[in-house]
C-alpha cells in the first residue's frame, strides 16, 4: 500500500451502512494510512460535503453525480447495486401500492437517489400522483403517511418489526420494468481533486478494491462484526450481502444511464450527466 507517512492527504467519505460492510469493515481494520481521514455519514450528507469540497472522494448516492457531473468522476467496479431485490430499499405501505394515488408518502432524508426511484416508480411506472413528505422515520413513527420510504439500516429494521401489509423493494420493480440492475452508491472523486492528485486517487482506489474483495472473501467475520448492530443473525447478514452487488459491471452502468436518461426527461439533472465519466485503476 505504500508508506503512510509519504501518503497525500485526502478527505475521504463513506457510508456505514449494513450493504457497506464488507469495504468498510474491512477499511477500518487493514488500512493505515494517517493521511487519509474518513468521515462517516448517511449518503445525503457525504453528498453534500462532496459537493461542497469539505471531501476529496466519497461513496455517494448516484444522482449526487447526475446533478453535477461537472465536479466528479465515478470511480470504477465500484458500487451498491442489485438485479432484482436490494432487501434494504422498501415502500412500506398500508394500502396496495396502485392505490396510492392522492396518497401521502413519506421519504426518507437520508438518501436522494431512493427519492427519485420511488418518485420515478409511483408516478411514470405506475402513473400515481401520491403526495409527499421528507421525514426521518424511526420504528413506527411514521405520521399520517399511507407509506413510507425506507432505506439501509433502518429498512432492514422495519422489515423485521414494523407490521405494515404491503411492502415493496424498490430494486425489485426496477428490475420488473426495465430489465435493468439499479445502482444506488458509486465511489465519486471531486474533478478538482483528480486534475492534483491522480497518483492518490489510485491508491485510495486500489485499497478500496481491495478492501472489497478481502472483505466478500470473508462473509463470516464481517457479518460477526456488523449483524448485531442491526440487529439480525449471521446467517440473514450473509444472505443480505450475498444478494448485493459491488462492481460496477457493464449491465450496472447500462442500469444507471437508464436511470440518469429519466431524470434527464424529467427535468432533475441536466443532460451533462451523460455520458458517464469513469476512472479507471491504472
Amino acid at each position: 500500500m505504500g508508506d503512510p507517512a509519504t501518503a497525500a492527504a485526502a478527505r475521504v467519505g463513506m457510508v456505514s451502512f449494513l450493504n457497506t460492510a464488507p469495504t468498510y469493515e474491512t477499511w477500518q481494520r487493514t488500512v493505515r494510512q494517517p493521511a487519509w481521514r474518513l468521515r462517516e455519514a448517511p449518503p445525503t450528507v457525504l453528498n453534500h460535503l462532496l459537493y461542497q469540497g469539505e471531501l476529496d472522494l466519497a461513496m455517494v448516492s448516484s444522482q449526487e453525480y447526475a446533478l453535477h457531473p461537472e465536479n466528479y468522476r465515478i470511480l470504477a467496479d465500484l458500487s451498491i447495486a442489485a438485479t432484482g431485490s436490494v432487501g434494504s430499499v422498501f415502500l412500506f405501505s398500508r394500502r396496495p401500492i396502485g392505490e396510492l394515488d392522492n396518497a401521502l408518502v413519506l421519504l426518507s432524508s437520508r438518501s436522494q437517489t431512493s427519492v427519485s426511484l420511488i418518485r420515478i416508480i409511483l408516478e411514470d411506472f405506475y402513473r400515481l400522483r401520491p403526495r409527499y413528505e421528507v421525514a426521518d422515520v424511526v420504528g413506527e413513527e411514521e405520521g399520517e403517511g399511507e407509506a413510507v420510504l425506507s432505506i439501509g439500516d433502518e429498512a432492514l429494521y422495519l422489515a423485521a418489526t414494523a407490521d405494515y401489509p404491503y411492502r415493496y423493494d424498490l430494486a425489485r420493480i426496477w428490475h420488473e420494468h426495465t430489465g435493468l440492475p439499479f445502482v444506488f452508491s458509486i465511489w465519486a472523486v471531486r474533478e478538482d481533486f483528480y486534475r492534483v492528485q491522480p497518483e492518490t486517487v489510485g491508491a485510495i482506489h486500489r485499497e478500496l478494491k481491495r478492501c472489497l474483495r478481502e472483505g466478500l472473501a470473508d462473509l463470516e467475520a464481517i457479518c460477526r462484526v456488523a449483524a448485531p448492530r442491526i440487529p439480525m443473525s449471521q446467517e440473514e447478514c450473509r444472505r443480505y450481502l450475498t444478494g448485493m452487488q459491488y462492481d460496477f459491471s457493464p449491465a450496472q452502468q447500462a442500469g444507471l444511464v437508464r436511470f440518469f436518461q429519466l431524470l434527464i426527461e424529467r427535468g432533475e439533472v441536466p443532460a451533462a450527466a451523460l455520458p458517464l465519466k469513469i476512472i479507471y485503476e491504472p
